[in-house]
């Protein structure tokens, strides 16, 4: 984690695959940002390299994932295997639509929060400095 601070945060935010909804995404980001932190954004259809390169290359303290087309057993599995492929040890958050099941299982993968729709940005704020926290102390 970045200096010790939420300020300092650095959070990555993409769209993994070919999911084309990224209203909510938009929204994540600019409440992270008005939160204190720094986001870099990737946007649509990105692949696990890309998020990966981005996530070393900025030096991020969380993966945010927005996930909308039910491909999250999927793809989330694979991103966290690009992650420790490449040695990085970078907490993953998802939001969108998974139902309870399935984000029972993505936490037990190693996704360290997923998020629904309707999360207050509250919520999402907080689950982002929780993940990051988790991340530091490991």
């Amino acid at each position: 984690m970045s200096a010790g601070t939420d300020a300092r945060l650095r959070v990555v935010l993409a769209k993994l695959g070919l999911d084309g909804h990224d209203r909510g995404i938009k929204v994540v980001a600019r409440t992270l940002r008005d939160a204190g932190m720094e986001v870099i954004y990737l946007g649509l259809r990105q692949t696990t390299g890309s998020i990966v390169a981005a996530a070393e290359q900025e030096d991020a303290d969380v993966i945010g994932l927005s996930m909308h087309n039910a491909g999250h057993l999927t793809l989330a599995p694979a991103m966290l295997e690009a992650l420790r492929a490449a040695d990085l040890d970078v907490p993953v958050v998802i939001g969108g639509i998974v139902p309870p099941d399935d984000a029972e299982e993505l936490r037990e993968h190693g996704v360290a929060a997923v998020l629904g729709p309707g999360a207050s940005a509250e919520e999402v704020v907080a689950k982002v400095r929780a993940a990051a926290a988790v991340g530091a102390a490991e």
